[in-house]
């Protein structure tokens, strides 16, 4: 949890600061580097003490699978980054959405989510948590009255990634908090593609924030975790009791290797930012390309509203390629340079084919209701030089 009295943060930082410095208290050692604790268990001073920190009499270390310190370090700081009373780190993204769920969630509720969502996302919600008694219903992204159609007297979460994962499509989140908080609901924003260094959700009426720490967060492609931010209630008590019992918890080094990640947080998002506009820009050009998707691009139908609600349109892009799946798996095959991979938030560029990776196990009617065609290509760009990176993809058009 964040607190403002503390030495370790200052709400006046700008979020560069923040990055660089909230949450370390350092230790006896004197250490200027954040530490890592690779314990599993920590040792009271006495039988009373050790009975006070399990009752929550006491607060303080007991166990790594829910206290850490370096764990620690990392939710005060991704908090006070996102301006929410604590966080809950955990093993990945998608545990921090399951989280959420079961923390949040009983048998017979309801959650609504726009149909632009990560795969996995979507067969989290129709496949397990529908076992559990929660049902999923879906609204365009972008039909604010379509969302308010969906909601029942059984809803509970409103659920949005924005920007979406692949096509770039943008949620309204204050309207959609608007219209979450008229109904009772709760809305939680996916913020893995832009992060606080481009977007702060909870700044325009969000409840919860989930990330995938695996991407921006770390930035490097090192290693798997995830977070939920929101407030002390139904963040620090009840998605941190699913954490305590269950257990996807997030590893210390894991955690220290993210805080090494949001140190440069911000100036990488920025620098994936403009090789991305460049790169977007210069797809538009190519006569094998039917159509790009980008928020910063004139083209794209909510520029004006990744303008107002985002400090720059962010790393992601994706296009479609004249000739379906054939044309886009040789255009994928013909580059030398990018990575195939379906990881995004690297410093290195990705590309991937999502209709046969991370969207993969979608049906084809749920694809199509999604958007993903078979000629589409996302392409997370990274930080080479951009000339480097239109090269090698012109190597795949051309081909």
């Amino acid at each position: 949890m964040t607190d403002p009295d503390s030495p370790t943060f200052d709400p006046d930082w700008d979020l560069a600061t923040i990055a660089i410095r909230a949450g370390h208290r350092r230790t006896a050692e004197g250490e200027h580097s954040e530490p890592i604790f690779p314990t599993s268990s920590f040792v009271f001073d006495s039988a009373a003490e050790a009975a006070a920190r399990f009752a929550g009499d006491q607060s303080g270390n007991i166990y790594s699978r829910f206290t850490n310190p370096t764990v620690r370090i990392f939710e005060e700081r991704l908090a006070a980054m996102e301006g929410g009373e604590c966080a809950v780190a955990t093993a990945s993204g998608m545990a921090a959405i399951m989280a959420v769920c079961l923390g949040l969630l009983e048998a017979g509720d309801n959650i609504v989510s726009s149909r632009s969502i990560f795969g996995t996302t979507t067969i989290l919600f129709n496949r397990y948590m529908r076992r559990f008694g929660v049902t999923t219903r879906y609204a365009p992204l972008d039909d604010l009255s379509a969302w308010e159609h969906a909601i029942t007297p059984d809803t509970r979460l409103l659920f949005v990634e924005t920007p979406s994962n692949p096509l770039t499509g943008l949620g309204d989140i204050r309207a959609l908090a608007d219209l979450a908080h008229a109904h009772g609901c709760l809305l939680v924003v996916d913020n893995a593609f832009c992060t606080p260094a481009l977007q702060r959700p909870l700044d325009l009426g969000a409840d919860i924030v989930v990330h995938s720490a695996t991407k921006y967060l770390d930035g490097q492609g090192r290693c798997m975790g995830g977070a939920v931010v929101g407030d002390a209630k139904q963040v620090g008590e009840e998605v941190h009791g699913v954490l305590r019992t269950t257990g996807p918890s997030l590893s210390p080094f894991n955690a220290w290797v993210f805080l090494k990640g949001l140190e440069t947080l911000d100036l990488r998002m920025q620098a994936h930012s403009r090789n991305a506009g460049q790169l977007a820009a210069w797809l538009e050009t190519q006569t094998a390309v039917e159509k790009v998707y980008y928020p910063g691009l004139h083209s794209h139908p909510q520029h004006a509203l990744a303008e107002a609600q985002q400090r720059s349109p962010g790393g992601i892009l994706s296009f479609v390629v004249k000739g379906g799946k054939e044309a886009a798996w040789r255009v994928i095959d013909a580059t030398r340079m990018l990575s195939i991979t379906a990881n995004l938030g690297d410093v290195k560029t990705t590309i991937t084919h999502p209709a046969t990776t991370t969207h993969g196990r979608l049906s084809d009617e749920d694809k199509a209701v999604a958007g993903i065609a078979a000629g589409l290509i996302r392409i997370a760009v990274g930080l080479e030089g951009i000339d480097d990176i239109q090269a090698d993809l012109a190597r795949g058009l051309d081909a």
